[in-house]
């Protein structure tokens, strides 16, 4: 069992967004066994000196899909499975050397890609999977042009989505997902970007289906993930008993309160429509698609200072597609930075998303007992939130579980 110190760290308090000088964090197994303020004498203790350095936990993206290598969905359709998981392989390393230590895949990833990483047959972050989101014909999941009739519905087929349609399909394939392990189970609530045939004002599951969702996920003990952009899609989800909003770029007042009143999270992806938007074209994105992207933008921050007034909880998500987009999973800290502080984006990746995912026990925060998920950075991320998007250069530290997997500092 190897026992670490990292001493003289400069801890992060994510609650309280302030820096704990000159600690003495004790990491047994995969826990942080004891945070001191003298350095311990633990003779066959592996030492680390972080002076000058900001130890923080590990971030968690609450919106990836680890298997979109390709931005164009077409080209993901017709991949070969094994291709797609070698490359899903790679973005998850990736992830985990920007400094996530757990990511919730809401559409793509599945158990067998979960057991990978914890099994370590490869070095990534903790994946929370929901298995395929669920789509009705015509939804968001859908991804066949209007003339296009053909449907490949095996499970092996690796798309993000699953087209269900009535109370009986969406309870079959929300149990289905329960029974491959996932951890929440993820609809399609209205339309999306991507998806060519609806639009992003449009409704989708009857208020009966998403129900049924609702219901299956509760049953298991998980919780039900919505694709929502309008107020009207929101407030259903919510009514119906959602947990957790993906997007929510047209968020108004009223659902704002409604949002608030339910206990319910919002995970805004601001930076998937802006780099979206910025090198779509260049990836090959249909017109269609960018026209969408392009009216994201705006609102997408409009609702996220809303809601930042309202003192809904914001976790931190991405939704980036295609290898060349995923390489900006950083830049949404910059993005938010623009009405939200350094402080609550930190809360946003790190505690808020732990609440989201139900590890706040585990995760989340640089205390006794929690798993050993932690980054070192250098420089004070309170005072410029841009150092965490330079990884290549400010993160010195990384540990998941105990296990090191970046270290420039011995």
């Amino acid at each position: 069992m190897t026992v670490w110190v990292l001493k003289n760290a400069n801890v992060l308090d994510a609650d309280k967004g302030v820096l704990l000088p000159d600690r003495h964090v004790v990491i047994e197994d995969n826990l942080i066994r004891e945070i001191a303020t003298s350095d311990p004498v633990l003779p066959r203790a592996i030492s680390v000196d972080l002076r000058g350095a900001t130890l923080m936990p590990g971030l968690i993206d609450a919106h990836v899909h680890v298997t979109a290598y390709a931005a164009d969905f077409g080209t993901l359709a017709s991949s070969s499975s094994a291709y797609v998981a070698a490359q899903a392989a790679r973005i998850l390393n990736k992830m985990l050397m920007r400094g996530f230590t757990t990511v919730r895949d809401v559409g793509g990833a599945d158990f067998g890609l979960a057991r990978a990483v914890e099994e370590r047959l490869f070095p990534g972050p903790r994946l929370l999977f929901g298995g395929k989101a669920l789509s009705q014909t015509g939804g968001h999941g859908d991804m066949r042009g209007p003339g296009v009739e053909a449907y490949d519905s095996s499970y092996t087929q690796p798309g993000l989505g699953v087209m269900v349609d009535g109370v009986a399909e969406v309870r079959r394939a929300a149990r289905a997902e329960v029974r491959r392990g996932a951890h929440h189970i993820k609809f399609m609530g209205g339309g999306g970007a991507a998806s060519p045939t609806d639009r992003l004002d449009s409704d989708q599951f009857s208020e009966e289906e998403i129900a049924a969702i609702v219901e299956e996920a509760a049953m298991a003990n998980l919780y039900a993930v919505v694709h929502a952009y309008s107020a009207r899609t929101i407030e259903r989800a919510l009514r119906l008993g959602v947990r957790s909003i993906e997007h929510g770029n047209y968020l108004d007042e009223k659902t704002a309160d409604l949002l608030k009143e339910k206990g319910a999270y919002l995970v805004p992806t601001l930076v998937t429509y802006r780099m979206g938007s910025k090198l779509g074209a260049r990836l090959g994105v249909s017109p269609t698609t960018l026209e969408k992207l392009n009216a994201l933008v705006a609102p997408g921050l409009k609702a996220v200072e809303l809601a930042k007034r309202k003192n809904i909880p914001m976790a931190y998500g991405t939704d980036l597609v295609g290898l060349e987009l995923h390489e900006f999973q950083l830049d949404e800290f910059s993005i938010r930075r623009e009405v939200v502080s350094a402080q609550e984006l930190l809360r946003s990746a790190t505690v808020i998303g732990a609440e989201l995912i139900r590890m706040e026990k585990l995760v989340g925060r640089v205390e006794e007992g929690y798993f050993a998920d932690l980054i070192a950075i250098k420089g004070n991320p309170l005072d410029d939130i841009t150092v965490l998007e330079r990884p290549e250069d400010c993160l010195v530290l990384g540990m998941k579980e105990g296990q090191i997997f970046k270290n420039v500092l011995s």
